[in-house]
């Protein structure tokens, strides 16, 4: 069995997913994505798929190594969302292939049941007590909420106290037997997450997600021993 085309969709706003054909007729379909960035990323999958077209598509670990490591420039979230859209691509086609669930060809199941939560408040974040309420009337345990909109370079007293107010109505509107998870999207400096996260303790947040920018990640251990 060969790869014999690659193809790209963008489905609106913000996704991109690719589907690989094989000449026996199986198709594979995955999502190589960076939020915001789904035209870059596909310039990137067509590149890599001047390798790929006409190669094996069952040599998966053979094929994972030679996109992320054969050449001179290697990673960074462009390439690297290529490659793992083009990867789940190729497990789906193996998948097929050999008339197994992808989970079994990995080693089995681990969980029967998963947890999830609701989305909640916006990019702006508004009506925060009454979505709460909506989700967990709904039968959701926990849900996710934004810290804030847009906020100053250097965050300031009256943000912090916008977040920490945000996240408390939330909290009143869930209870204690349920979660509140609040993402930050890299919206603040380290300085600036330090103090919010200090503030937001008592609350017991389930986790907070992206308290800084994705290149600064070096700077997380710090803001844990911070709060």
């Amino acid at each position: 069995m060969k790869i014999t085309r690659i193809e790209t969709f963008l489905v609106p706003p913000r996704w991109l997913f690719c589907r690989v054909e094989t000449d026996e007729g199986v198709v594979g379909w995955g999502e190589p994505v960076v939020e915001g960035r789904a035209e870059v990323v596909r310039a990137a999958v067509d590149v890599l798929a001047e390798y790929l077209v006409g190669q094996d598509p069952l040599r998966i670990q053979d094929h994972w190594q030679v996109l992320t490591k054969g050449g001179f420039y290697r990673g960074g979230p462009v390439l690297s969302s290529a490659v793992a859209g083009l990867d789940q691509a190729l497990w789906d086609i193996a998948g097929k292939t050999y008339g197994a669930p992808v989970h079994a060809l990995l080693g089995g199941p681990v969980r029967d049941r998963v947890r999830v939560y609701a989305w909640i408040g916006g990019d702006e974040p508004a009506q925060i007590t009454e979505q709460a309420a909506a989700q967990a009337e709904a039968g959701f345990t926990a849900v996710k909420m934004n810290a804030a909109g847009a906020t100053a370079p250097v965050t300031t007293v009256a943000e912090t106290a916008a977040v920490v107010a945000r996240v408390a109505a939330a909290r009143e509107a869930l209870g204690p037997d349920r979660d509140v998870a609040v993402d930050f999207h890299g919206r603040f400096t380290a300085a600036g997450a330090r103090r919010v996260l200090t503030e937001l303790a008592p609350l017991h947040p389930l986790f907070v997600e992206e308290p800084v920018l994705p290149e600064q990640g070096h700077l997380l251990p710090g803001l844990v021993a911070a709060s």
